[in-house]
C-alpha cells in the first residue's frame, strides 16, 4: 500500500510540475527555457504511470484521487493559498475512492 501511494504521489508531482512550468511562462512571463524541464517532467509522469501494476484504466482512475490531494498540497505549499475545509473534505473523498479502486481484493 505504501509503495502504491508513494508511486501515485510521485506521478502527481511530475504531472503538476510539468504543467505548472508552462503556466508560469504564460501567466507570469517566466523564461521560455522552462519548457525543457516541463517536458522532462511530463515524460517522467508518463513513465511513472507505466510502473503501476494495474490495468491502465484502473490506474488512471485511482491516480485521480491522489492527484487531487497532491494538487491541493501544491496550492498550499507553492501557491501559498490555504485549502478550505471543503477542499480537504473533497480530497478525503477522492482518496477514499482511490483506496477502494487501488486496494480492492485481488482474485
Amino acid at each position: 500500500m505504501l509503495r502504491t501511494t508513494l508511486l501515485f504521489t510521485l506521478t502527481a508531482l511530475a504531472e503538476i510540475l510539468g504543467c505548472y512550468l508552462p503556466w508560469l511562462i504564460l501567466k507570469q512571463g517566466k523564461p521560455i527555457w522552462l519548457l525543457i524541464p516541463a517536458a522532462v517532467s511530463l515524460a517522467l509522469f508518463a513513465w511513472l504511470l507505466t510502473l503501476h501494476p494495474s490495468a491502465a484504466g484502473r490506474t488512471y482512475a485511482a491516480y485521480g484521487g491522489v492527484y487531487i490531494a497532491v494538487a491541493l498540497a501544491w496550492l498550499w505549499l507553492v501557491d501559498g493559498v490555504a485549502p478550505t475545509r471543503w477542499d480537504l473534505v473533497g480530497a478525503c473523498v477522492a482518496l477514499l475512492g482511490m483506496a477502494i479502486i487501488a486496494f480492492q481484493p485481488q482474485h
